[in-house]
């Protein structure tokens, strides 16, 4: 049909990779937009050219202008455009757009590998921050990442060492579908930092033959953690930060604070349960902040960690899905009602208090900023053995409180505080 704008997904060997329908799509068009990088496969081409140049709203009203016009309009994309691309974002502002995709660079990657690719796990790193990565990629035994000329195969390899994922080796497909293609595979990441890569790259990760790969459950066991000596036992102990993480009630992309994280027991596994998600934390000892960053590095979890005291620091983290309250050093009413104005809808706070006096406290705070709470009294002890026999010796009893402002939340009821 006419009068119509079509999104053309094109590879490294330009038209020559398209259809003859294709090609003569882009030869009849009024108006071809793409990067440098496309146009410059069509020199010939007669008509008019825009080159985007990264102002996608801009874009976007120059599309609603010429559909109005009733022109015939081509724009061309890398790959299949509806998978990490400019596709599915002109599809939601440009109704009635005709997409035509062409082979993603992940699925030429694996083709090239001789791997199949239906039980990848797939990230994108272009244009984006790496931080986060460690726990969405942590037991997945085959990856695929996107690229840029920041998050280099280079700079995710030292990236994998940091956090001690050595059970990686790297396959490096460049220029697919180009006369330079070139794959590449490192059974060591340490090799990975002595090559140079076309900036034009996808990155498969795939796990090693045999390799011994860590894996942790939800309730860590306390000694598994850094903690500061000789006052070892300052964390939130196994039983106490499995019910605290259920009642946080995670999901996959949850952000989460946590205010005196000690030793970040609780933000590890609460990245783990949001692996999608941010996880920011501040702690006022700079003795336990070492243990926490050095816990985060061994469950590998990158986490936002702040050496301050709360409300330090908490007015440029995002918007939180759950709160979980440590320590409050000192502040806790003012540090609750920050915390309550910003949850964001369906959000909770969950707060840990060992004495008597700060139970109170928080549940008088709740009251006066008109949240809904309530409170659950954990009692435990483990055993100890005693000469031939074993015995209980009891851990210290936690109150755990939980907050909430939504109205649909599930109502206090009588026994559990």
């Amino acid at each position: 049909m006419m009068n119509e704008i079509h999104v053309i997904g094109i590879g490294d060997d330009g038209a020559a990779g398209l259809f003859p329908a294709q090609v003569e799509r882009i030869e009849r068009a009024e108006l071809l937009i793409g990067g440098e990088r496309h146009l410059a496969f069509f020199p010939d081409f007669a008509g008019e050219t825009y080159t985007i140049t990264g102002k996608l709203t801009t874009l976007v009203e120059r599309l609603q202008q010429e559909q109005a016009a009733r022109r015939n309009v081509v724009v061309l994309a890398s790959g299949d455009p509806m998978f990490y691309g400019i596709g599915a974002y002109l599809a939601q502002k440009v109704p009635g757009l005709v997409v035509h995709p062409h082979l993603s660079s992940i699925q030429l990657a694996f083709a090239r590998a001789g791997l199949g690719w239906q039980d990848a796990h797939i990230d994108s790193l272009h244009g984006k921050s790496i931080k986060g990565l460690a726990q969405r990629l942590d037991g997945k035994p085959k990856v695929a990442l996107l690229t840029d000329d920041t998050n280099t195969p280079a700079s995710i390899a030292a990236y994998l060492l940091h956090f001690g994922m050595t059970e990686y080796r790297m396959i490096v497909a460049e220029n697919l579908g180009g006369e330079g293609e070139l794959l590449r595979a490192f059974d060591d990441l340490q090799e990975v930092a002595a090559h140079e890569f076309s900036p034009l790259n996808v990155v498969l990760l795939l796990h090693k033959r045999g390799a011994d790969i860590p894996r942790w459950t939800l309730g860590i066991e306390d000694d598994e953690f850094s903690q500061r000596k000789p006052d070892k036992g300052l964390i939130t102990k196994r039983e106490v930060r499995v019910l605290s993480l259920s009642e946080l009630n995670l999901r996959p992309d949850s952000t989460l604070w946590d205010i005196g994280t000690c030793t970040a027991s609780v933000s590890v596994e609460a990245a783990k349960l949001a692996p999608n998600g941010q996880i920011y934390a501040i702690e006022k000892n700079e003795a336990d902040l070492a243990n926490a960053e050095q816990n985060a590095r061994k469950f590998r979890t990158d986490l936002h960690l702040h050496h301050g005291k709360a409300p330090e620091h908490l007015e440029a983290w995002p918007d939180p899905d759950a709160v979980f309250i440590g320590g409050s050093g000192g502040e806790m009413a003012e540090v609750l009602r920050i915390c309550s104005e910003r949850l964001r809808p369906h959000g909770r706070i969950v707060l840990n208090a060992a004495t008597i006096e700060t139970l109170y406290e928080a549940t008088q705070t709740f009251t006066k900023l008109g949240m809904t709470f309530r409170v659950t009294l954990l009692q435990t002890a483990r055993s100890k053995p005693i000469l031939h026999m074993t015995r209980f010796e009891g851990l210290n009893p936690i109150y755990i409180i939980t907050a909430w402002n939504t109205p649909d939340a599930p109502e206090q009821k009588e026994g559990d505080a």
